[in-house]
C-alpha cells in the first residue's frame, strides 16, 4: 500500500486571490535548483480530519510556490515500541520520507490542551540518528494546528519544543486554526479568511527559509560532538568553513 496521499485537486484554489500571490517566493534567494522536498504530517485519523485538510491546504501551496510534496498517511502506524525493532513497513516508509524531506510541515489538532497521540508517534518513530544519516537534523519545519473552541497556541507550542528536540530549524511564522469545524466546505476546502492567509503566509516563509538554508544545510550541522563520535578528525591546514558530515 502507498503511505504518500493522493492529493486531491493539487491546482484548485477557491480561497486565495491570485491578484496577491508571487508563484515562486524564493527566486532569487539561491541558484537555480530542484524543486524543495517537503514531508507533511497531520495528527488525526478522523474521515473528515480538519488537521488533514489544513495540511492539503498547505501541500496545494507548496506546489504552486515549486516544492514538491508528500504527504503522510498515518491510519497503520503502530505506536513506538509496539513492534520489536520498530519493524514495520508504516515505520520505515516514514523514515525514509524523512531522509527524502528537506523541510517538514507537521500539522496537529489539539486535544485536551495538546497535540494527540497520532501527531506525537509519528515524531517519536523518526531517530535522530539512524545507520549514519539524521532523518531530521537541519531540515527546516513549519508548525500549524486546529483546535475545534478559540484560538489556542498549545499544539504549536509543542511541536517547536520536539522540533527544537529533533535539531531542526522552525521558522518563525505559524499557523492556528480556531473553530476547524467552521473553516472547511462540505468538500475540506478551506473558505476565505484570515485563518486561510495565514497559511499562505508560513508556506511563502517556508518555501523561502529552506531555500536559503540548502546551500549551507550541512555546514549548519557540521558539530564537534559528532565529528568525535565518529572520529573524524580536523586537517589544521585546512580550511573547515563548508566541512560536512554525513547525515
Amino acid at each position: 500500500m502507498s503511505r504518500v496521499r493522493v492529493l486531491p485537486d493539487p491546482d484548485i484554489f477557491p480561497a486565495l486571490d491570485p491578484s496577491y500571490v508571487i508563484r515562486r517566493p524564493a527566486l532569487g534567494l539561491a541558484d537555480d535548483q530542484s524543486p524543495p522536498r517537503i514531508l507533511l504530517l497531520y495528527g488525526s485519523l478522523r474521515q473528515r480530519s480538519f488537521s488533514r485538510f489544513a495540511t492539503e491546504e498547505a501541500a496545494r501551496l507548496l506546489q504552486m510556490f515549486g516544492a514538491e510534496t508528500r504527504i503522510f498517511d498515518p491510519s497503520d502506524l503502530p505506536l513506538p515500541d509496539q513492534i520489536p525493532g520498530d519493524d514495520h513497513p508504516a515505520v520505515r516508509d516514514l523514515r525514509e520520507l524523512s531522509i527524502w524531506s528537506e523541510g517538514q510541515v507537521w500539522c496537529s489538532p489539539e486535544r485536551h490542551g495538546q497535540i494527540t497521540g497520532i501527531m506525537k508517534a509519528q515524531i517519536d518513530h523518526l531517530p535522530l540518528e539512524m545507520r549514519g544519516m539524521r532523518p531530521t537534523q537541519g531540515r527546516s519545519l513549519a508548525v500549524m494546528q486546529v483546535s475545534g473552541g478559540s484560538q489556542s497556541f498549545n499544539a504549536v507550542n509543542t511541536l517547536r519544543l520536539l522540533g527544537r528536540w529533533m535539531r531542526m530549524f522552525t521558522i518563525p511564522n505559524q499557523s492556528s486554526v480556531a473553530m476547524a469545524y467552521k473553516e472547511f466546505d462540505e468538500n475540506g476546502r478551506m473558505k476565505a479568511s484570515s485563518y486561510y492567509d495565514r497559511i499562505v503566509d508560513v508556506m511563502e516563509e517556508l518555501v523561502r527559509i529552506t531555500v536559503l538554508m540548502r546551500p549551507h544545510a550541512t555546514q549548519l550541522v557540521n558539530r564537534y560532538s559528532e565529528r568525535k563520535a565518529s572520529g573524524v578528525a580536523v586537517d589544521p591546514g585546512t580550511d573547515h568553513s563548508a566541512a560536512a558530515i554525513a547525515r
